[in-house]
């Protein structure tokens, strides 16, 4: 370094040190960018993040925060001064380009801003300190108190943090992360700090939106809406104290005026019925707007009134949506960005995704092994695409049988999938495991799992053991075969499993079609080039690639018109690092596939489907 710029560096660094200043803010360029990342701006994600418990009442902390490594990751009684070392944008992966920081290997860190409360509304004085998600471990600090501890990447949590707060002034904030990644059995989905082919660069720190909310002593802590296609609607408003209090709830007709108005109590579940509504379905995404009142507490939120069952339907198990079995097919969608990595660069990036899928005909997605940000439900909802939601799996790298202690605590963040998600309409199936990834096989716990997941949500259809590793275990027969599928036919392939009559046949992965793409849309990291051709099938043009496409999609046709087929997820929405095998690539600038052949293709897949009734 020539002695003009190191005394330059010198004195820049003394700077900073003097005045205590953080490093600026800066947006890291990424391996490779999409057409949001220079949108994302320091104001991300100003929606509000729950859709489902909306107040008026609230205030994001998003924007510039500021972050440092940990220097002594085994204590956090001797805690950092504000502000911190270097200025992060929240919500970000630190190892994002988005975030400003772009660094790997950080198990423990600090994150820290200073915030004023606003006035109290007319709602209530209490003060909710609201996280969507931080992977993994948080403990955070209000005024240097300790406001509260989670455990789970991808869960929301809230703290009281009216006792901490100064009643005039700033008041500061400190988060305290902790994130093994795989180096811990833990529910991380295709995270890794050895990044290769199908395991992608990891996500640690505040990842979702943070914000404040004003409520009352007693306010609405979560609302359970079950719809049906026969009016039925089960509730349960929960309250922040254990306690029955009245509630009111009221829904909207499509106008906006009154539908129905039910009086009852919280925390205890009650049922009314709303006299022929329109249902919701991929084809007439109908949603319908809710009220609650409780005492001075009032939230707004929605439902759809759908039903998804089973049934046999000439002689073959089907799944049944409001009655009438709807072939289900869309891609795996991995959710994963090169700029923002776990988080989407924007919402209109994130919908952008949805959207090609629906332009496609394609009425489903299988969010795979990784959970949205409720925003994603939302949008799905009012597209009208259904979801097979997955459950992140532990550790797969290197594999090994999960202790006790680990499939508690594995369970335990399931179940809180499934409760946080339950009363979004677009989610039809909850995926339990994928292909085996960190299940028990010396028994098999995912009998007990289902059982205890339908209890919780009778609503859905629970995919036990997607891909292999199965004994027969919900719903249903589930086979995954690249590149050719395999869905409901007497035929399979090791490792997955004969399909089995009894459930319903489906087909959990296949394709994987790719092709290597130009290098300014590939992700430029030597570990991934290096696994390119681990892509299920690779095709060196694109008439090759189009002519598979379409014999694939034929074949599944057909096994729709002989077989027991009733769905298909096809590998994948988009390219992720090593893999290039998306509808379109990476960086979604470049459509790999030919939409007018696919569309056809589909509508042939729902009409012999139709066929079949």
């Amino acid at each position: 370094m020539p002695i003009l710029l190191q005394l330059a560096v010198w004195v820049f660094a003394l700077l900073l040190a003097s005045t205590n200043a953080a490093e600026p803010y800066k947006l890291m360029p990424p391996p490779l960018d999409t057409p949001w990342t220079d949108k994302v701006g320091t104001n991300p994600w100003p929606q509000y993040p729950r859709p489902q418990l909306r107040r008026d009442g609230w205030k994001s902390l998003n924007g510039i925060w500021t972050y440092q490594a940990a220097t002594d990751p085994d204590d956090t009684a001797v805690k950092p001064t504000l502000p911190l070392r270097q200025e992060v944008l929240i919500p970000s992966c630190i190892e994002s380009g988005i975030s400003g920081i772009m660094t790997t290997g950080v198990t423990h860190m600090w994150f820290g801003t200073n915030f004023t409360v606003p006035e109290a509304s007319s709602q209530g004085d209490r003060v909710m300190l609201n996280f969507e998600a931080v992977d993994y471990e948080a403990t955070v600090y209000v005024n240097g108190a300790e406001a509260g501890f989670h455990r789970g990447g991808y869960s929301r949590f809230s703290f009281d943090v009216t006792q901490h707060l100064k009643p005039y002034g700033d008041n500061e904030l400190l988060v305290f992360v902790f994130d093994p990644t795989d180096d811990q059995s833990i529910p991380q989905g295709k995270q890794s700090k050895r990044p290769h082919h199908i395991f992608y660069t990891p996500c640690s720190g505040i990842w979702q939106t943070v914000w404040l909310e004003h409520v009352p002593e007693n306010s609405i802590t979560k609302l359970d809406v079950a719809a049906g296609m026969d009016g039925k609607v089960d509730v349960t408003v929960h309250g922040s104290k254990n306690e029955s209090t009245p509630v009111e709830i009221s829904v909207h007709d499509l106008d906006g005026g009154v539908l129905h108005t039910q009086q009852a109590m919280s925390n205890e579940p009650f049922t009314f019925t709303v006299q022929s509504p329109k249902l919701w379905s991929p084809d007439s995404p109908t949603l319908y707007n809710i009220t609650v009142k409780m005492g001075s507490d009032e939230v707004s939120s929605y439902t759809g009134f759908r039903t998804v069952s089973t049934g046999m339907v000439n002689g073959t198990l089907r799944q049944l949506l409001n009655g009438e079995f709807v072939f289900w097919f869309g891609p795996l969608d991995q959710g994963y960005w090169p700029d923002g990595l776990h988080l989407p660069p924007t919402l209109e990036a994130m919908v952008s995704d949805l959207e090609l899928i629906k332009d496609l005909g394609m009425n489903l997605v299988r969010k795979h092994i990784k959970i949205e940000p409720d925003l994603f439900y939302e949008a799905c909802d009012r597209l009208g695409l259904m979801v097979m939601q997955d459950m992140p799996s532990m550790r797969v790298y290197p594999e090994r049988r999960p202790t006790d202690d680990e499939q508690v605590e594995w369970e335990r963040q399931l179940d809180i999938m499934v409760e946080e998600h339950k009363s979004y309409p677009s989610i039809v199936s909850w995926v339990i495991y994928n292909e085996g990834w960190g299940q028990i096989t010396d028994y098999h716990p995912e009998f007990a799992i289902t059982e205890r997941v339908r209890r919780m949500d009778p609503t859905r259809l629970i995919n036990a053991n997607s891909g292999w590793r199965d004994h027969g275990a919900g719903d249903f027969s589930d086979n995954h075969h690249y590149a050719d599928p395999q869905c409901g036919a007497p035929y399979y392939s090791l490792p997955s499993s004969p399909y089995d009559p009894n459930r319903i046949g489906f087909q959990g992965e296949f394709g994987g079609l790719g092709s290597r793409p130009a290098d300014e849309n590939l992700w430029p990291i030597e570990t991934a080039l290096r696994t390119i051709n681990e892509t299920y099938e690779m095709h060196a043009t694109p008439d090759s690639f189009h002519y598979r496409a379409r014999t694939l999609l034929r074949l599944l046709r057909e096994q729709v018109e002989m077989y027991g087929c009733s769905g298909a997820i096809y590998t994948q929405t988009s390219d992720v690092e090593a893999e290039v095998n998306g509808l379109v690539t990476y960086d979604r600038r470049v459509v790999r596939i030919n939409a007018a052949q696919w569309q056809e293709d589909i509508k042939a897949l729902y009409d012999a489907a139709k066929a079949r009734v």
